[in-house]
């Protein structure tokens, strides 16, 4: 059994760890003293609870005198109010009080909603993240979004929150289907052009033994993802500014995932599409040249994502999509405004002229 690695987002008092191991739920190495309580609630799903449930069960019942479970409905077209319904009815009935910490235990949209309850039950409980997938353990269950979806908008409602810790299990990814994986791998790309192009390098050069799951190779990419994160986290948490740099691709992927209906793209999926959407747009602007955007397709398209977005009406592609990226956290003033490299390594946010985004959106789309 390995060593754990620690990474650490260092935010003032709300500064915590995030382990990265193996076999984390059978180990008698983590401490749990940042999360002192009575009662442990795990929130997860039903695709999730009969593979680890137990698992961690057992890693908490030294810790905890109570230990119960909450099971959600799987799925992204599941984050919305009625599964946060299920979530509050549950501490309700039992009586939970701040002596309570919360357990999420599951990809993205379990980490998202159990946070978000966690944030507001009776005005804020402590919550661990364990994320179970590649996606959540590189990007969603580090920084402290939590929230869900509105029918209009993607992670429209929601609140800054920070977990007490964060537990990334890597053999979990074994049980990962090879369609998780490439969306997960997704979130893992965007680290190299917004941050760290010899990262991407190491990424071209692993490409295949992260998609054959080889524990190594998934180690450094995880811990890697998370430094970069952790880095820009601590320098803004509440995305004023430079945090914003981590939606690269975002904005035309939530358009993707809102327009096809929550859960018929992954969100990785949505956001590889974007990703060589956004890149197209640095090259419209001048701040990337050619070889540069054809080699972040091709390392996309490797690790199984669609570089090609889907076209979401007929009659005017790119129209629908600018509709949809008006609901977007990071407009201003009814402005999109978008995440563009500036040069290999580096990203910003700025507006585009419309009939450049209209052509970008128009090429990268078929149906």
């Amino acid at each position: 059994m390995n060593k754990l690695e620690t990474v650490q987002i260092d935010l003032g008092d709300r500064s915590y760890s995030i382990l990265i191991g193996d076999d984390i739920f059978s180990r008698t190495d983590v401490d749990f003293s940042c999360v002192n309580g009575r009662v442990a609630v795990i929130v997860t799903n039903e695709t999730v609870a009969p593979l680890y449930g137990l698992n961690l069960i057992g890693l908490l019942k030294k810790h905890f005198a109570l230990i119960f479970a909450v099971h959600l409905p799987d799925g992204e077209m599941y984050k919305n109010f009625d599964s946060l319904e299920i979530i509050y009815d549950a501490l309700i009935k039992n009586a939970c009080d701040r002596q309570t910490v919360i357990f999420a235990l599951g990809g993205g949209v379990i980490g998202d909603m159990a946070g978000f309850v966690a944030a507001t039950y009776m005005r804020g409980i402590p919550f661990v993240q364990v994320p179970t997938t590649l996606l959540s353990q590189v990007d969603s269950s580090v920084g402290g979004k939590t929230g869900i979806n509105h029918p209009l908008g993607k992670n429209m409602i929601g609140a800054f929150y920070q977990p007490k810790m964060v537990l990334c299990d890597t053999t979990t990814l074994k049980t990962l289907p090879d369609r998780e994986l490439s969306a997960g791998l997704a979130e893992v790309i965007k680290y190299g052009p917004i941050a760290d192009m010899e990262f991407m390098a190491w990424l071209e050069g692993s490409m295949d033994l992260l998609r054959q799951k080889d524990p190594k190779a998934l180690a450094h990419a995880i811990k890697r993802s998370c430094e970069i994160k952790a880095w820009v986290v601590s320098q803004d948490e509440r995305e004023s500014g430079l945090r914003a740099i981590l939606n690269f691709g975002h904005t035309f992927g939530h358009a993707i995932e809102a327009g096809m209906g929550y859960g018929v793209w992954l969100h990785g999926e949505g956001v590889a599409a974007g990703m060589v959407m956004a890149a197209e747009l640095s090259l419209g602007l001048g701040l990337v040249d050619e070889s540069f955007v054809q080699r972040l397709r091709s390392l996309i398209a490797r690790a199984g994502l669609p570089v090609v977005g889907p076209v979401l009406d007929a009659k005017d592609n790119a129209g629908r999509y600018l509709e949809l990226m008006q609901v977007d956290k990071k407009s201003e003033a009814g402005e999109i405004r978008y995440i563009v490299i500036d040069g290999p390594g580096k990203a910003r946010l700025q507006k585009a002229p419309e009939s450049l985004v209209r052509d970008v959106i128009n090429r990268c789309c078929k149906a």
